[in-house]
């Protein structure tokens, strides 16, 4: 987080469907600009109920988006085998990528099979790491988060090593306080040098978390606070989210 990246704007809305509404308009409108007339966009995306809600709406609205220079990079993945249900990459495809005309080469999931990607999470995260130096060098257009009620983002955990991370801009993830134990996940590093950063929460039990986010708590106690995209950082929140606001 840099001390000129603005502070973040929360969008609130009645539920969780017009939560997801409100940022599938507007997602179509940051990737159409970021491509322009013949670039491409950039997007890290998320999981959870929001964050793969959002990618089912897309998913319906899919001829807005030329999804052929579109480039997809993911926030965390639980190490767990490919195949897994848990895996964020397989609800991704499931919710979106199955049903546009993206290509495979430009789907960039974390730890894929084969090598050691699924034997080291530390050769994962390194791994990662260059595929990021390589495909999104300047950051990413649009990098979606989750948020988790104890304030955690990708697999970011208050009090945790890979909250503290200053340099890297991916980790292996240990003794995870949410099963799976283990993951690979982006750092702030890495989601602060985005263009824009979007939170999607919904539910009073996020509630206090929303607040610190509001409140600009320390990021070691609340890792939502500590995100901020260069341009702009938009929380979208439910009533129930935004109830302590």
């Amino acid at each position: 987080m840099t001390d000129s990246a603005p502070a973040p704007e929360f969008s609130r809305h009645a539920d969780q469907d017009a939560l997801i509404e409100a940022a599938r308009t507007r997602f179509v409108d940051v990737v159409c600009a970021a491509q322009g007339d013949d670039g491409m966009a950039r997007i890290a995306v998320t999981g959870g109920g929001a964050g793969i809600g959002l990618l089912a709406a897309l998913a319906e609205d899919s001829g807005a988006i030329d999804w052929t220079r579109v480039m997809v990079f993911f926030g965390d993945e639980r190490f767990v085998p490919e195949e897994s249900p848990d895996r964020n990459v397989g609800q991704a495809r499931k919710a979106l990528f199955d049903h546009v005309d993206i290509p495979g080469s430009y789907i960039f999931p974390i730890a894929p099979s084969g090598g050691a990607y699924l034997e080291d999470p530390v050769c994962a995260a390194d791994a990662y790491a260059d595929i990021l130096a390589m495909h999104a060098p300047d950051g990413f257009d649009l990098h979606l988060l989750g948020m988790g009620p104890e304030g955690h983002v990708n697999s970011l955990f208050p009090g945790t090593p890979a909250i503290a991370e200053t340099e890297r801009t991916v980790v292996e993830v240990r003794d995870c306080p949410k099963p799976p134990p283990t993951r690979v996940s982006l750092t702030l590093p890495a989601i602060n040098a985005s263009e824009r950063v979007w939170l999607l929460v919904s539910g009073e039990a996020k509630a206090e978390a929303v607040k610190a986010i509001a409140d600009g708590a320390d990021p070691a106690d609340w890792p939502a606070a500590g995100v901020r995209g260069t341009a702009e950082t938009i929380v979208f929140v439910d009533e129930a989210a935004a109830s302590k606001l």
